[in-house]
């Protein structure tokens, strides 16, 4: 199968390319530089040119905050986008794994949200990774959106290298304590997708929502503790409530995702997010 990953420079498509190395499959990485999905003609033409049969979404305009200024650029990208992999899949006969986001929902209850729960964005990115969604779910190709939640990796701009920076230069920091969810190491939903690739069959002809993140529940908090902990660092962390962290864009408090579907669908053993970290260090 030929396989192309778009976003394939971000946190979550340099995971690809580790894993692809042992993979059967042949990988296209491309990133904006070199083929822009904004542009449907060169989506078309790669596609077409490199008989391309899955296309594996990771690129995303994930800037929180920024998007609340930029929401042009936001839907651009996290919609205008897939629609156009939408329509390049359908006239190619390729399936698409797309990655969305626990933001799609507003984190006022506290039950780990199902597939089937309503969305209500707080923000802008939520409600542009939103409108990517249900542009696939509603289309007629075979495809799966995967949402997750606290994406991290060692490499890119995440809160995982924030805090091992900050961590570094300074002796305290202060991080809120009442957004919960559940830290996903990009490791391991990498390969929650390819066990996706290999078993595409079960999807094939279908539109499927997952939501897929490391077990566990962890505040950001108890995050930056654990990060710490586990890279031996001595700044001391402060619990406080978001109220004295304000950003421009809302967060929703409890956006931890169930992930039942998924592990009954795919046969798929999922391991805590605090092991998870613990292997970034191996």
């Amino acid at each position: 199968m030929n396989i192309l990953v778009t976003g394939g420079n971000g946190q979550l498509g340099k995971q690809f390319q580790k894993i692809s190395r042992d993979a059967s499959h042949r990988f296209f990485f491309n990133d904006k530089a070199d083929l822009d999905i904004c542009q449907k003609d060169q989506v078309s033409t790669f596609v077409e040119k490199s008989n391309i049969n899955l296309i594996i979404n990771c690129a995303a305009y994930t800037a929180v905050d920024l998007a609340e200024d930029q929401r042009d650029t936001a839907f651009l990208v996290n919609r205008d986008a897939v629609k156009n992999l939408v329509e390049v899949c359908d006239q190619n006969r390729v399936a698409l794994i797309h990655i969305s986001t626990d933001y799609v929902f507003d984190g006022n209850h506290f039950r780990p949200y199902k597939e089937t729960d309503k969305t209500n964005p707080l923000g802008v990115y939520g409600e542009s990774k939103r409108a990517g969604e249900e542009l696939i779910l509603n289309s007629e190709i075979s495809a799966l959106v995967i949402r997750t939640s606290w994406l991290y990796s060692s490499e890119g701009h995440n809160f995982f290298n924030t805090m091992l920076r900050l961590g570094k230069e300074r002796e305290e920091l202060n991080v809120v304590d009442d957004q919960i969810g559940s830290p996903t190491y990009a490791l391991d939903l990498a390969k929650a997708v390819l066990v996706c690739v290999e078993k595409s069959k079960l999807w094939k002809s279908k539109r499927e929502l997952y939501h897929f993140s490391n077990e566990g529940v962890a505040s950001w908090y108890d995050f930056t503790k654990a990060i710490f902990d586990c890279y031996q660092m001595r700044c001391r962390v402060n619990p406080i409530p978001s109220e004295q962290f304000p950003t421009k864009a809302k967060r929703p408090f409890f956006s931890v995702l169930n992930k039942q579907k998924f592990k009954n669908d795919f046969d798929y053993n999922i391991r805590h997010w605090n092991d998870a970290l613990k292997s970034t260090k191996i």
